[in-house]
């Protein structure tokens, strides 16, 4: 495919990147969903689509598709609940020793899959100083917060400037010990990480953490290792969010490849999302069962290193809970246990 110029930002756009066949432009399914959901996918993307989102993984991560204008019955505006647990704009505060914030609601790209598709999109506008200013004032008031995780919108969409004042300011609050970013922006558009942007990211005294979105390992061009490389070369410490998505990723050899790619790019697994109830995202849902499979299948072909946590975001706001299989039975009357190993075979243990 030809690389496109620009950030394809409409059903045009896209079908004049071939990504969309001509006839989408008089689907009224199809235009329903770009009035709904942002569009925009970037050159990098745009690269490495070879099929349609029925058949090519990176295709149907981006390239929005008729199914997105069905909503089923259990799908919500805020499926994780972010708006009841935020006490100031910019600041989502679930758990008690840390906090999101959130400087602002535009994204390089935008998943058809994404939980916060209702309030990501072109007119997402950052805090501004006043805004900024108090949550700020809000982290600084409470001494148990010791994590600030920096989302949105995608804060690698900030300038150098602004994504330094952030880390400042972050750091000169004696009780935060660590920043957390978390970006697309390495894999969708990793030319933008330049060394202003590194530089920005260091903190004198705090730890920063970079969390990048990953679903599949043909995402990891060279050009997004080379950024991956400049972000860990600088001491910054690396961690990936994948979403478990039917038609993407759901098979063990696809995750395999995932998570081997990542950890050879010194990026370590943390978590494995199950997809959330966002509106017109059922296609990519797939039971937690088969996911608990795939989590039981990996376990025997990967190190420790590749692992991560196979999580579900509670729909309300309840927070995060690991789903993935358990390896050990409940005690018997004797105090044994039954302990599963990675071929699948139990084995007694006698606990206590």
């Amino acid at each position: 495919m030809t690389r496109a110029p620009t950030t394809a930002r409409s059903l045009a756009d896209l079908v004049e990147a071939g990504t969309l066949p001509r006839t989408a432009l008089a689907d009224p399914a199809l235009a329903q969903v770009a009035l709904d959901y942002a569009i925009a996918v970037t050159p990098d993307v745009l690269d490495l689509i070879e099929g349609t989102p029925a058949d090519d993984p990176i295709a149907r991560q981006f390239i929005p598709t008729a199914q997105e204008a069905t909503t089923t019955p259990e799908e919500r505006d805020d499926p994780i609940g972010d708006h009841a647990y935020a006490p100031v704009k910019g600041i989502v505060h679930r758990y008690p020793d840390r906090v999101l914030l959130k400087p602002l609601h535009t994204c390089p790209v935008y998943c058809r899959f994404c939980f916060r598709r209702e309030q990501v999109g072109p007119g997402g506008a950052a805090l501004n100083e006043a805004e900024f200013e108090a949550a700020l004032a809000y982290i600084a008031a409470r001494p148990q917060i010791w994590e600030v995780i920096i989302t949105g919108g995608d804060p690698f969409m900030l300038s150098p400037r602004r994504i330094a004042r952030i880390v400042e300011a972050l750091d000169a609050i004696a009780h935060v010990a660590v920043i957390r970013f978390h970006t697309r922006v390495p894999v969708v558009d990793p030319a933008r990480v330049d060394t202003a942007v590194v530089d920005a990211l260091k903190a004198r005294r705090a730890a920063v953490y970079v969390g990048v979105h990953c679903n599949h390992a043909r995402e990891l061009t060279p050009a997004a290792r080379a950024c991956l490389a400049r972000l860990a070369d600088a001491g910054i410490v690396l961690l990936s969010q994948s979403v478990l998505l039917r038609g993407v990723n759901d098979s063990v050899e696809a995750l395999e490849a995932l998570f081997r790619a990542l950890v050879a790019a010194r990026v370590r697994p943390y978590y494995l999302h199950h997809p959330d109830l966002a509106r017109g995202t059922s296609h990519f849902r797939l039971p937690i069962d088969e996911g608990q499979a795939l989590m039981r299948a990996l376990r025997g072909r990967l190190s420790g290193l590749c692992q991560p946590t196979y999580v579900l975001d509670i729909p309300g706001g309840h927070g995060k809970s690991p789903i993935g299989p358990s390896y050990v039975s409940d005690a018997d009357s004797d105090g044994r246990r039954a302990v599963t190993d990675f071929r699948g075979e139990r084995h007694d243990y006698p606990d206590g």
